[in-house]
């Protein structure tokens, strides 16, 4: 798996939202997306991040975004996950990790002196036309909009 770069093409993907329909790379094009891939729902680290996100929502669309979270749970833990937190934007269900997988971020991570496949909090910003705009792997999860605007704002 290679690492993805800024102004690569963005890998297609085929993923289920929390209520069940149906996103791809081809039905973001037109509009720009932010896709930030976060461990697990409902964890401490991965509800400061959504609920940064929820918050900054009305900014970030004003600036021309979307948002899409992504973590490996089900359409079900998505759904609670924002009723809990009462989050405003689309999460995408990736069981499977190959949506993960495909823009690397399903990698092997230690914690205690264990090793084990997970996540790697990342922010892909893509464009119009599915191109990488920017990639944030140094994510602050409490200001996370805030860190994209701040990005958006001087480019």
């Amino acid at each position: 798996m290679r690492k993805l770069n800024i102004g690569d093409k963005a890998p297609a993907f085929e993923v289920f939202t929390q209520n069940g329909d149906i996103v791809t790379l081809d039905s973001l094009k037109s509009r720009r997306a932010i896709l930030y891939f976060y461990p697990k729902d409902n964890t401490s680290g991965c509800t400061l991040e959504a609920k940064s996100m929820r918050d900054g929502k009305a900014a970030l669309a004003e600036a021309g975004y979307e948002i899409y979270g992504i973590s490996p749970d089900s359409q079900k833990s998505h759904q609670n996950f924002c009723a809990k937190h009462e989050l405003n934007f689309t999460l995408l269900s990736d069981t499977e990790k190959t949506m993960a997988e495909a823009f690397g971020v399903w990698v092997e991570k230690k914690m205690y002196g264990r090793t084990y496949m997970g996540i790697q909090r990342t922010t892909f910003i893509i464009d119009e036309e599915g191109t990488i705009e920017h990639i944030f792997e140094k994510v602050d999860t409490k200001n996370h909009y805030q860190q994209i605007l701040d990005w958006h704002n001087t480019k």
